[in-house]
């Protein structure tokens, strides 16, 4: 006993003096490299500032939040919101709306992504190349209200090039004003969304894509790989891991609708299937000071989904297979 005892207070010292070794490395790496460090304050600044500290005012989702009094003046109603919004008619509509249109992204505009990445890497005229890319990036910085306003001309029936086209092959009619089409909304909501971000969004894929080595290829053509072959066993293989990545990260989001383009294109017509759990968070936290409180239950419910989400996610993404890709 005493013999096990003296080995196991030798073995916790050894690893204690190696812990001391890599913190005195790491402070000697510090001194030496302390200009990279400081590069990281501002970013860090920014997040205890705009993510961390809002944390605080949280706690307003269980009381009944008045201005006058503050926060920790404010009555504690435990979870009355939760309760009200989870019995509202609004939480089965503001539910299956934001997970259909997160859905219908996550399953159109991902993948689109990767396969734009691999078309794109297959040009090899380098003018051309940058011609696409630029014609393709360009949209990204277009702000969301003119993309709205561009959505609007179009769709127009009327004036757009949608009502223009019809009345070529129906003289005299004027078609149908989508926008009074609840069913219409989600399909141009999402295809739209891919116009604008499909380039942005395979950046990253076409960054992986530049790392895959040459040689690789070189020599599948020499066993008599074709084109597809080589895509399909050396690029797609190259780019899995940070697709995986990006996956977990969409998954973590999945329920975090933007409001802004869908607040703008919704209308008391569409309203069924445009309202989302943001555009309904929009309106009701900012309807008068006492649903501050109902609104913030309501934002921290989605948080929560989304971050249960993205560690279930993530654990199944680091136990897929030998050598799974994750997070942490």
């Amino acid at each position: 006993m005493a013999k096990a005892a003296e080995e196991k207070a030798k073995a916790v010292t050894t690893v204690n003096s190696k812990k001391g070794e890599k913190f005195r490395r790491f402070l000697l790496d510090s001194k030496k490299t302390w200009q990279l460090y400081l590069f990281c304050v501002i970013p860090l600044a920014y997040l205890l500032i705009f993510n961390y500290y809002p944390m605080f005012g949280v706690q307003i989702a269980f009381k009944s939040y008045t201005a006058s009094k503050g926060i920790w003046g404010s009555q504690w109603v435990g979870l009355k919101h939760f309760k009200t919004f989870f019995t509202s008619y609004q939480f089965s509509r503001t539910i299956i709306n934001t997970l259909r249109i997160s859905v219908y992204s996550l399953l159109t505009g991902f993948p689109l992504a990767i396969v734009f990445a691999l078309m794109l890497n297959l040009v090899r005229n380098a003018r051309i190349k940058k011609w696409i890319q630029t014609i393709t990036y360009v949209p990204h910085f277009i702000s969301t209200i003119v993309i709205v306003g561009i959505i609007f001309q179009l769709f127009n029936p009327v004036t757009g090039v949608y009502g223009y086209i019809y009345r070529i092959f129906n003289p005299g009619e004027y078609p149908v004003d989508l926008f009074t089409k609840a069913d219409v909304f989600p399909h141009m909501y999402i295809w739209s969304g891919i116009w604008q971000q499909l380039g942005w969004s395979s950046i990253i894929y076409i960054a992986a894509l530049a790392g895959v080595d040459p040689e690789l290829h070189e020599a599948a053509e020499i066993d008599g790989a074709n084109r597809w072959q080589r895509i399909w066993t050396i690029d797609l293989p190259a780019i899995l891991p940070t697709a995986s990545i990006m996956l977990i990260l969409r998954f973590g989001s999945i329920m975090s609708v933007g409001y802004e383009k869908v607040y703008l294109m919704q209308n008391d017509l569409n309203l069924v299937k445009s309202e989302v759990i943001s555009t309904y968070i929009y309106k009701v936290g900012l309807k008068s000071a006492t649903t501050f409180s109902y609104g913030t239950a309501i934002g921290l419910f989605n948080s929560v989904i989304n971050c249960t989400l993205l560690v279930l996610v993530n654990w199944i993404a680091g136990r897929f297979g030998e050598g799974g890709t994750s997070l942490w």
